[in-house]
């Protein structure tokens, strides 16, 4: 930390108790009282110097000889500046230091101590040494501090100006090229000290992270600190560091946002740093967390969205205005396909609520992710081109990972029995069926929550099961699905139908594939290949490996039959059922046009499995 002396003469003050008495001998003439301070001092040190004493001394001089008695109470700094300044009038040694130099130089300013009051007056010595300080990055965060004692003052004089504009000039310079020497707490940045040879060198400054003045201005007030983070924006600082500084200060003083968002993962936060910070009113957390919010940049992906539903969380908590909260909630949205399951786990606040977590929050966030999505993916009236067909795949890709996200929250928050029907269908629905690839997600929740709610009639369980779609289930799904006595029965007829026939159509392409290599082989042979050998021993193989498949997939669909025969024990109306299967009408489903060979074939498989 800088500093400097001026003054050449020794100690002439003693304390006694809330009094300052001078030590020259000389009776005191004039009595300056600072709230419960008084300074029993000599006029002619005092008029030399400031030209604000010389005026109240001269109109509180009624008789010649008398003690004057004046009263400086909204002097800047109050006694303790005065102290400096009544000790630099009398010439005696004083420190001038990053402390104290706001102070004493609105007190200097306040008392007109200029240079017509004589020469290197006060005011010019705590300018000079003012600039100084601005050269350095921790002394003028130290100043900076110390204006709040003096802010009017400070303001009028335009230093807390200054020192913000040399912050943000020296937190928006590229340390690779200037490589400030300054790091976290005001330490330099270099390596541990080597020796070589009995000889103490200092290795060289190491380059510094982006990040490194985070913490060194954490410890400034609010209004402050929300004025540095818009000088660094305009400055030209990447939002991403700018996002990073207001993560980095709102997880110091708000201690939600050190907290697990769910109650499964609800742990105890201790301070890593182990320094202890009073923790600051709920009130002064939620002006905190809206100033915050306000703050943030706007781009999608600059700020966590971990962090932004943690800052949502706390906002309820604190009861945040509906404002800020909608805020969080639109940003949220905005990058939901970078957010995880248990951070989307938000308790539900207060006593009159019915499930353990906030499910309308989350609708609320997938509503404005889908609005958003749908408003990006707007097919153009003319032609597209290349970059938007990049940006319709990666929209596409986006959707999936959110439709994966909704499928898992929806198997978490199912077994709460007071989640209704209306809105598990409503959130189940907000994704559109193209954006799932498989439907085993939404099939999982499904199952659970017809587990869950036991109570719900035919109609809901119908309703419910229409959520999927039957021909996106993969073969464990499907295999579940038939033996699953909570679907409705039609759900069950529909799995089985639509593996049957997806096993039918995959044995129809191994036919027709194993048809096209015969036919090129025998065209192959009759144009006389020098490499029909080799030709005839690849083709071999590869019949083969097709017949190989098309046995698997034969006692795949087997073992469907049997499946299927479980569950026409299991269910009491199965036989009526199977009484008019062949009245049966599959609305859904339009059967698909087999080639007469391979229907000959089922037919004659049809006829050895009945002898």
């Amino acid at each position: 930390m800088a500093f400097v002396r001026i003054g050449s003469k020794s100690e002439a003050f003693r304390r006694e108790g809330h009094a300052w008495h001078c030590t020259s001998g000389l009776p005191s003439d004039v009595t300056i009282e600072i709230g419960e301070m008084s300074f029993y001092l000599h006029k002619f040190p005092l008029i030399s110097r400031s030209g604000h004493l010389a005026t109240l001394i001269k109109e509180s001089c009624n008789d010649e000889g008398s003690v004057s008695v004046l009263q400086l109470n909204d002097i800047p700094g109050g006694a303790k500046a005065f102290e400096l300044v009544a000790k630099f009038c009398y010439g005696v040694k004083i420190e001038l230091s990053p402390l104290n130099i706001v102070s004493l130089r609105c007190a200097s300013e306040y008392l007109v101590m200029t240079d017509e009051y004589g020469d290197e007056n006060l005011t010019a010595q705590t300018e000079g040494f003012l600039n100084d300080v601005f050269g350095n990055w921790t002394d003028t965060i130290k100043a900076l501090e110390t204006c709040e004692e003096v802010l009017p003052h400070a303001e009028e004089l335009h230093i807390v100006s200054r020192c913000i504009n040399s912050l943000a000039m020296k937190a928006c310079t590229d340390t690779r090229l200037f490589n400030w020497p300054v790091s976290e707490n005001g330490q330099e940045g270099t390596t541990d000290v080597d020796v070589w040879n009995g000889i103490c060198t200092r290795s060289k400054t190491q380059p510094m992270t982006d990040d490194w003045w985070y913490e060194d201005v954490s410890f400034l007030s609010l209004h402050l600190y929300k004025r540095l983070i818009q000088a660094v924006e305009a400055g030209g600082m990447r939002p991403e560091n700018v996002a990073g500084a207001l993560v980095f200060y709102a997880k110091k003083y708000i201690p939600l946002m050190n907290r697990q968002s769910s109650f499964k993962d609800a742990t105890s936060h201790t301070n890593k740093s182990g320094s202890t910070i009073s923790t600051p009113s709920e009130a002064d957390q939620r002006a905190l967390l809206e100033e915050i919010m306000e703050l943030l940049p706007n781009q999608k992906g600059v700020t966590e969205t971990r962090f932004l539903l943690r800052l949502l969380r706390s906002a309820m908590m604190l009861q945040a205005s509906p404002s800020c909260r909608e805020n969080l909630e639109r940003r949220v949205g905005l990058q939901l396909d970078q957010a995880a399951l248990d951070d989307l786990l938000i308790p539900n606040m207060g006593y009159s609520v019915e499930t353990l977590y906030d499910i309308d929050c989350f609708q609320r966030i997938l509503d404005h992710f889908v609005s958003i999505d749908q408003a990006s993916s707007a097919p153009s009236p003319c032609a597209m081109e290349e970059n938007q067909l990049m940006e319709g795949s990666n929209s596409l890709t986006s959707l999936t990972r959110v439709a994966t996200l909704v499928d898992s929250y929806l198997s978490e928050v199912a077994p709460d029995v007071n989640f209704k029907f209306p809105k598990f269908q409503s959130l189940a629905a907000t994704i559109p069926d193209f954006a799932r690839p498989l439907s085993d997600g939404i099939y999982r929740a499904i199952d659970i929550y017809l587990k869950a709610h036991p109570w719900l009639t035919d109609s809901e369980r119908e309703q419910t099961c229409r959520l999927m779609n039957c021909q996106k289930l993969s073969l464990e799904a499907c295999t579940h699905a038939a033996q699953n006595e909570r679907l409705p029965l039609r759900v069950v007829v529909q799995v089985l139908f639509f593996e049957q026939l997806r096993l039918r159509t995959s044995i129809s392409g191994w036919f027709f594939v194993s048809d096209n290599l015969d036919n090129s082989q025998s065209t192959s042979l009759h144009g006389g290949n020098r490499n029909a050998n080799t030709t005839n021993g690849r083709g071999g193989s590869s019949i083969d490996d097709m017949r190989r498949r098309v046995a698997e997939l034969e006692k795949e669909c087997n073992s469907m039959k049997q499946e299927f025969k479980k569950v026409v024990k299991t269910k009491k109306r199965w036989n009526v059922f199977c009484g008019r299967k062949s009245e049966c009408d599959f609305n859904s489903v339009k059967p698909t046009k087999l080639h007469p060979q391979h229907v000959n074939e089922h037919k004659n498989q049809k006829n050895v499995d009945s002898k």
